[in-house]
Order: structure tokens, then C-alpha cells, then sequence
């Protein structure tokens, strides 16, 4: 393999990696948030465990994704210095303000929430924590916002002197109709990934019978967050299907390895053939759903690979415009399917513990359990099968990918970090997961631990004091 090779494996395996921590990042914010919120509003002390519990396992899943991103970000200086100076006037700009702006908010507030539980009024702890979850929303807005900008630039025009592009219009760069779509459809993915993880843990307490009084209201908001992200993802996956579609159209003919462009195409399920979809027979097939994915109407016509490839050859010059098709088809089809799976077990959970129920087939809660694998590997598909889809450009029909890696760093150099990095993320991943699932066993605290470091100052118009 050359450096071009390495360098998009390492900044994968970064990206799948660094992405495993966003979503629970953004999605427990928002639990933990509403946990507070009930507990303030109710003085359930079961609510105040509840965020006490949550809150330990969100700092977790925090710390490693600040860690994660930060090494990702350096990536863009090391492996692909032609792709930062090239967009860099433009890329850094929701980068910078994701820095300023969401990642201080978020930050700083963290801070005071994690030292402020009995140095801070109850209303003014639990605003700290909004912030908190608004600072994560921020963050996914900004960075969605500079991705967008590689799927589909604009606010932009080329300085033929300099030989790269420069910054226009931040605002159109802010309301790229890309970030607009891929925004909602990753909060709800990162609820609905939440939401599992709230449910699988809860089962595992539920199996064992404990803190019950505990886990149960938590396992409702699980569900009720899992049903409303799943809900959300189909609307918003068929919104962001047709501004992809209308952007790069390259990447939804390549999700059904179509060749020639077709009215009514079908979405097949499962096809047997070549693995690049050039011969195959589609084994379950659903008439007019890609047409309608990709137009909102089923006898809509979709455009063939082969024939956009006439096209970018005739724009762009000589060459294979079309992504690695096996990859973009399954990985399509993996996100869809996971995330279905999730869904259906949260129905199947909320099912057999209503009105107080507790199911005994000792296969159940187990199975739960596995099951919140599944978001995980839903998230991670689409996010290969937005970025590959995208091939051979790093910035669609500006930069390709071949021309955006850094012109002096060596094979041996990439190699050297590309292991350097798996070695130490296999361990951060052992540490990560032993910690999550310590704390995770171990349950909530118990009433009068919650309660003691919980408790407003006797003078709570004291000004906050921090022991460093």
C-alpha cells in the first residue's frame, strides 16, 4: 500500500473510533439532563440516584471522546496538509467556532456541574447540565457543517493565484442544505443510541432484580428515547436521501449498485451476484422505494452509475468516479438494518414490562444486552457509507482524495502512527469498556449517599468556591 492507503485507513479507523463516543455523548447529555429536570421538578429521590448513576457513566464516555477527537483534528496536519491548505480557510471556520463556542460551553459547564452539586442552588446546577447538552448539539452542528462542506461545497470561490479556495459566505456554509439534513438525522441517531445503552444497562439491573426503583423510570425514558430517535432517523434519513440525491448522485446510485439510470427503481433488500453489482439477482426487492428515496415519488427516475460517470468524465476529466461498490451498497444496508433491530427491541422491551412486568426467560434480558451493539454498528456504517460514498473526492468535484495527502510524509512514517495509534485506542478501548461496565454493575448510589453531596450551601447566596 502507498501513503494514500495508510493515510485513509488511519483517518477511518480515527473517525469509526471517535464516532463510538459521540452519539452516548450526545445522547446521555440530553437523559441526564431530563433526569435532573425530573428530580428537581418532582424531588423523587429514585430520579436524583438516577442522574447521579448516569451522569458517572456519561463523564466516562466523555473524557474519551475529547481524547478521541482532539488526535482525529491533528490528522488534518499530519497525512493530509494539500487537503488543509486547500479548504483550510474554509473548513477551519466551523471548526474554530466548534472550539470557541460548543466544546468552552460544553466544557466549562461540565465542570461546574461535576464540583457544583452542593455549592450551587438546585435551579442553577441544573441549568449547568442544559448547558451542557446544548453545547453538544452545538458541537455536532458546527462539525456536521464543515463535513457538509465536502459533500457539497459552497460560500466559496478559488483563488487561481494562491490554488486554493477561500471563504465567501460562512452563512452558506452554516445553511449548506447537506448540514441541514445530516444534523436532525444525527441527534436522532445519537438518541436512539442512548436510549439502548439506557435500556440494556437497566436490563442488566432488571435481571438481577436490583435498584429497581431505580431503573424502571430510566428504562421507560430509554425506550421513549429509542422510539423517538428511530422515529426521527426514518424521517430524517428520507429528507437527507434527497438532498444527497440532489447533491451527489453518484453516492445513491452507488447504495444500489444501480448502472443504468431507471424510473420506478426497486431497493432490493438482498441481491446475490458479483460483489460490485454488475450481475445479480435481487432476492427480496422492494418496487419504487429507491425512486422514492431518492425523488419522493416512486415512478421518479434515478440516475445510473454509468451514465453519471459519462458525465464527471466529460466535467472533470478522464477517470472512475464511482466509489467502491460493494462497500457503499452493504454498509447502506448494514446502517438501515441495525438500526431497525434497535428499534424493534425497544418494542419488544417495553412490551413485556409494562404495567410492572418483569420477564423470567433467562435469554431475554441477556439478549437485550447484546443487543446495544446494534446502534453502534448502525452508526458506524453510515458513516463509512457517507464518507466512501463520496470516493474518489475529498471535496466533491474540487479535490480529489489522491491530491488532498500531505506530498512529503512517507509510507513508513504513516505506517509507524497508523499502529502507534490502533495499539494505544485497543487499549483505551479495554480501559473505556472496563470502566463503563465497573460503574454500570455497580448501580446507582444509594439514598442517603445521593442525597448528602446533593444539598444546596446553608448560604446559597455564597459565591461558589472550588478546592483545587
Amino acid at each position: 500500500m502507498d501513503v494514500l492507503d495508510l493515510a485513509r485507513i488511519q483517518f477511518g479507523v480515527t473517525t469509526v473510533y471517535h464516532f463510538l463516543f459521540v452519539p452516548v455523548t450526545i445522547g446521555l447529555s440530553l437523559l441526564v439532563a431530563l433526569l435532573q429536570t425530573l428530580w428537581h421538578t418532582t424531588g423523587k429521590t429514585a430520579y436524583l440516584r438516577a442522574t447521579k448513576f448516569w451522569g458517572k457513566l456519561f463523564l466516562i464516555n466523555l473524557a474519551m471522546g475529547v481524547v478521541t477527537g482532539i488526535v482525529q483534528e491533528f490528522q488534518f496536519g499530519m497525512n493530509w496538509s494539500a487537503y488543509s491548505r486547500f479548504v483550510g480557510d474554509i473548513f477551519g471556520a466551523p471548526l474554530a467556532f466548534e472550539a470557541l463556542v460548543a466544546f468552552f460551553l460544553e466544557s466549562t459547564f461540565i465542570g461546574i456541574w461535576i464540583f457544583g452539586w452542593d455549592r450551587l442552588k438546585p435551579a442553577l446546577h441544573l441549568a449547568c447540565i442544559w448547558l451542557v447538552a446544548l453545547g453538544s448539539l452545538a458541537s455536532a452542528y458546527f462539525i456536521l457543517a464543515a463535513n457538509a462542506f465536502m459533500q457539497n461545497p459552497v460560500g466559496y470561490q478559488i483563488n487561481a493565484t494562491a490554488g486554493r479556495a477561500e471563504l465567501t459566505d460562512f452563512g452558506a456554509v452554516l445553511t449548506n442544505p447537506v448540514v441541514l439534513a445530516a444534523f436532525p438525522h444525527t441527534i436522532f441517531a445519537s438518541w436512539l443510541t442512548a436510549g439502548v445503552v439506557v435500556i440494556a444497562v437497566s436490563g442488566y439491573h432488571f435481571q438481577h432484580r436490583r435498584d429497581l426503583d431505580v431503573h424502571r423510570p430510566a428504562m421507560r425514558l430509554g425506550i421513549l428515547t429509542t422510539l423517538v430517535g428511530g422515529l426521527g432517523l426514518i424521517l430524517s434519513g428520507d429528507s437527507l436521501s434527497k438532498v444527497m440525491t440532489a447533491t451527489q448522485p453518484m453516492k445513491m446510485a452507488a447504495a444500489e449498485a444501480l448502472y443504468q439510470t431507471t424510473y420506478n427503481a426497486p431497493f432490493s433488500v438482498l441481491t446475490l451476484g458479483s460483489l460490485d453489482g454488475r450481475t445479480g439477482t435481487p432476492v427480496i426487492e422492494i418496487p419504487g422505494l429507491l425512486s422514492f428515496l431518492a425523488t419522493g415519488s416512486t415512478q421518479g427516475r434515478v440516475e445510473g452509475i454509468n451514465d453519471l460517470n459519462a458525465q464527471y468524465n466529460a466535467l472533470y476529466g478522464p477517470g472512475d468516479y464511482a466509489p467502491y461498490i460493494p462497500l457503499t451498497y452493504w454498509s447502506f444496508r448494514l446502517m438501515i438494518g441495525f438500526g431497525l433491530i434497535a428499534i424493534a427491541m425497544a418494542v419488544i422491551v417495553w412490551w413485556s414490562t409494562r404495567r410492572g412486568r418483569l420477564p423470567a426467560h433467562r435469554l431475554f434480558w441477556p439478549a437485550v444486552m447484546w443487543t446495544a451493539l446494534t446502534p453502534f454498528l448502525a452508526n458506524s456504517a453510515g458513516w463509512i457509507f457517507t464518507e466512501m460514498g463520496r470516493q474518489p473526492w475529498v471535496v466533491f468535484s474540487l479535490l480529489e482524495t489522491s491530491a488532498g495527502v500531505s506530498p512529503r510524509v512517507g509510507v513508513s512514517t504513516v505506517a509507524l502512527s497508523l499502529t502507534g495509534f490502533t495499539l494505544v485506542y485497543l487499549v483505551l478501548a479495554v480501559i473505556a469498556l472496563k470502566l463503563f461496565l465497573k460503574y454500570a454493575k455497580a448501580g446507582p448510589p444509594s439514598e442517603a449517599d445521593a442525597l448528602a453531596s446533593s444539598g444546596p450551601p446553608d448560604d446559597a447566596d455564597q459565591p461558589m468556591a472550588f478546592a483545587y
